[in-house]
């Protein structure tokens, strides 16, 4: 996926001059240590205080039991409650005698609601046309009153209307606050009125790729950390597009690791990460794109891969003691079947593989996640039919048909089964030894001729069962319910570091950091065992290093070496406050190159490095001569691999890369600057090669709106969603190949609204006063990085490569 060159990277770029009333609230946590804690000095005193620390860390660790389901598969992650009393009918009817209908909101979407705190929250879509956005809406759960919601643009992304709220949010009950990951690529920290507290765009800071069928994974909350998986393509050793999974502090947002599967990748997934301790570890588990991974959760540190399929998992795994059940609806790695649950013994690891105990290949377990619990798995497959399997021999217990169509997973409460189907229906099953018997399905009428879809799952708590219609939120259970729900069963406990324990892994934090010129930031490294436990705050030795080269996964060809004395990329470019101690402060020069580079941590043997990018302030313009042919401009997010610099009648010029024919290189952005840059210009020469019948589309873009010539259509388009057109404006514009046009867009902002102008015409002619092309959105997109677009079309393969892009002049300029 990467040009030969792009192995080094080198500069550069340079700038030119509510509380629950219902119960008492629990006793929080006592405040949490950042990612480890702290104080470990290098004497006899610490081996009696490690012990110690390590349990503070786990006992931080653990999610407090109580009346909440702030994940979306439950306290247990596996779809089980533990509630009594529940309702084996229910009617949406307000007038039907014992309907079990607690309450209703005219709040659809496709997700599974969290409760947390006496508070129901979900996201969905909300708004139509130019007003379409996505949101978060928290209601109170005792009548479904709303008390707060949160409205936001969607942006750049292949995903269609339908498909918006298609995650679930995660809940911290430590802190109160509330964790989304918006279809745009934002993935915000709420407090628990939805005020923000911080939040990343992950495409423009990170690469993330969104696909086109609405594919994301949902965080989860362990310890002091966030996590999320996703497809990304960023720059250095994570420049090649991979399936990855970061972490965040939860109360700071700072990155805290990255860690990567390792595996080529070619869709997106929604499996999201459980955390479970197997054989005393702490991993975090997680299916992906072809398997399911395991990683030490403080750390990333991969621990074991189990290969499945050739496509995406989007199952969430289920553990049960040391047995990990997942399950699939793609071919099978090996065999060509398609389908398949696994049973994997994670305390049996040979190679870095856990043993396999049983498969059930055939079940197409491609979307919904199964429930383990009494040593039974139950698992839809994707056409409606539920099975029961035996969970020691995977062997089938029954198997029942309670729909057509399956995307929301199941959960087991009170001996009942709550499943919804896609085809309009919400079905309360009862599961027996030998069989299946159906209590109740209630049917959901279509409106205005459009069926009504039950996509996401239940949520059971506080004697309540909470799901979603395309149109509805529902609660329903017994109006005179009093059952006591049965404690949430005690989860095998982590044992502490034992004393005098030497690290064996490092960890600086901040990991990845976006700077700017004349900023600085302070960085602090940490110490881990050989099992992923904390062992607190570390004296390293500091330096700066250069950034490292790109890591390919197996199936992706690497570049070959540089030749002997050939220049690397360069150190990092700052100034450290520290050689030496706990922390050091990092500062960047006021007028550097833009650069890529790592802040490094050394103790005796170990090495820990932190990411650092430094991206432009304005005015900026690209000065392509200072960068080497074959390698792309620094500081910029996903451009390795991707573009390279060429050199075109004799001058250098930024290429478009056109001999994949993969989607996720074939089409692309390359981002600039910062995300929160506003008000300014973006200008660029372009120019695009014919192959065949094939012209490329080309464009750059501002704040999240885009401007892009579309070849084979010959227009000139103005968007900033081009999957659901929000809002679009085209013009015909008949552009020539091998032909240098400028394109320029402006992005200025009055009366709450975006003024989003646009012009093309060719290089050589004098640049035209009118604009080509404009529009206002009166719901503005604010702020965003400047990045490049091109998509080569017309690419077969290396041998027959398509439409190439050229770019040359760039320029960025405040309004």
């Amino acid at each position: 996926m990467n040009l030969a060159a792009d192995a080094l990277e080198q500069s550069n770029c340079s700038a030119v001059a509510t509380v629950d009333r219902s119960r008492t609230e629990r006793p929080r946590m006592a405040s949490r240590l950042p990612c480890g804690a702290r104080g470990f000095q290098e004497n006899e005193n610490m081996k009696r205080i490690i012990p110690l620390l390590a349990i503070w860390w786990w006992m931080a660790s653990v999610e407090a039991n109580g009346a909440d389901w702030s994940r979306w598969r439950g306290p247990e992650q596996n779809g089980v409650s533990r509630e009594k009393d529940l309702p084996d009918k229910w009617s949406p009817k307000k007038g039907d005698a014992d309907n079990n209908l607690i309450w209703s909101a005219p709040y659809g979407g496709i997700t599974t609601p969290i409760i947390q705190g006496g508070r129901v929250y979900i996201i969905n879509k909300v708004g139509n046309g130019v007003e379409q956005q996505e949101r978060v809406v928290c209601f109170d759960e005792a009548d479904g009153k709303v008390i707060k919601e949160y409205k936001f643009n969607v942006w750049l992304t292949g995903i269609v209307s339908d498909r918006l709220g298609f995650t679930s949010l995660a809940g911290d009950p430590d802190t109160g606050n509330i964790y989304a990951h918006a279809t745009s690529g934002m993935f915000f920290c709420f407090d628990k009125d939805l005020k923000v507290l911080w939040s990343h765009s992950l495409a423009e800071e990170y690469g993330r790729v969104s696909g086109y069928g609405g594919r994301l994974a949902s965080p989860v909350v362990d310890g002091d950390l966030v996590i999320l998986s996703m497809l990304n393509a960023s720059w250095g050793e994570l420049a090649i597009g991979g399936n990855r999974f970061v972490a965040f502090n939860k109360k700071t947002g700072d990155v805290v690791w990255w860690a990567s599967t390792g595996v080529r990748v070619s869709d997106t997934y929604s499996s999201s990460p459980v955390v479970a301790v197997i054989k005393g570890e702490r991993l975090l588990i997680s299916g992906g794109f072809g398997g399911v991974y395991a990683f030490r959760v403080r750390t990333g540190e991969k621990v074991w891969s189990y290969p499945l399929c050739n496509g995406a998992v989007n199952c969430d795994p289920v553990v049960d003691g040391n047995f990990v059940f997942i399950g699939h609806g793609e071919e099978n790695k090996f065999s060509g079947t398609q389908g398949n649950v696994v049973c994997l013994d994670a305390s049996d690891v040979k190679e870095g593989k856990p043993k396999l105990v049983w498969e059930q290949e055939g079940i197409k377990a491609k979307f919904a996640s199964p429930i383990i619990n009494e040593g039974r798995l139950y698992i839809p497959n994707a056409a409606g039919v539920l099975f029961c399997l035996d969970a020691k021999t995977g062997e089938e217990m029954w198997n029942y048909k309670y729909g057509q169509n399956t995307k929301g997973s199941p959960v087991l409460a009170d001996g009942k089964i709550y499943i919804g189907e896609v085809d309009s229906q919400f079905h309360i099953l009862k599961p027996k030894n030998d069989a299946c018997e159906e209590l109740h399905a209630q049917e959901f009428p279509a409106r205005a001729g459009v069926p009504v879809e039950v996509n996401g799952s239940p949520a059971v708590v506080n004697g309540h069962v909470y799901f979603m219609t395309t149109h509805d939120l529902y609660c329903i259970g017994k109006k005179n319910h009093k059952a006591k729900a049965d404690a949430v069963p005690e989860a095998p406990k982590e044992a502490p570091a034992a004393g005098g324990a030497k690290p064996a892994h490092l960890q600086i934090v901040p990991a990845d950091v976006l700077l700017t010129p004349g900023a600085a930031q302070e960085f602090k490294v940490y110490a881990f065992d050989d099992h992923g436990r904390p062992l607190g705050a570390v004296k390293a030795v500091w330096s700066l290093g250069p950034m490292k080269p790109p890591v390919f996964p197996p199936g992706i060809p690497a570049p070959p070496p540089p030749p002997p004395g050939a220049a690397g990329p360069p150190d990092l470019k700052g100034t450290l406050d520290s050689e030496r101690g706990e922390s050091t402060k990092l500062t960047i020069p006021t007028a550097p190159p833009l650069q890529f580079g790592v802040v490094v941590a050394k103790l005796g043997d170990l090495k820990a490095e932190a990411r650092v990018r430094v991206t432009p302030k304005l005015p900026f313009v690209a000065d392509f001569s200072k960068v080497p042919e074959g390698r792309t401009p620094a500081g910029w997010v996903n451009t390795q691999g991707k573009f390279a610099m060429v050199k075109l009648g004799g001058k250098p010029v930024l290429m478009k890369r056109n001999d994949n024919p993969n989607i996720l290189v074939a089409r692309t952005e390359s981002y600039i600057g910062a995300p929160n840059l506003s008000d300014y210009t973006i200008q660029a020469d372009v120019d695009g090669t014919k192959v065949k019948t094939d012209m490329p589309d080309v464009g750059v873009g501002n704040c999240r709106y885009q401007l892009e010539l579309v070849g084979n259509d010959q227009v000139l388009k103005l968007h900033t969603w081009d999957a659901q057109s929000r809002l679009v404006k085209e013009a015909k514009f008949p552009w020539k190949p091998e032909v240098w046009y400028t394109m320029k867009l402006k992005v200025s902002f009055s009366g709450g609204k975006a003024s989003v102008q646009g012009k093309v015409w060719p290089r050589d002619d004098k640049e035209p006063n009118d604009w080509t092309i404009a529009f206002d959105d009166p719901l503005p997109n604010t702020e965003g990085a400047p990045f490049l677009y091109g998509f080569s079309t017309g690419i077969v393969d290396a041998k027959n490569p398509g439409c190439a892009i050229y770019y040359d002049n760039v320029k960025i300029t405040p309004n």
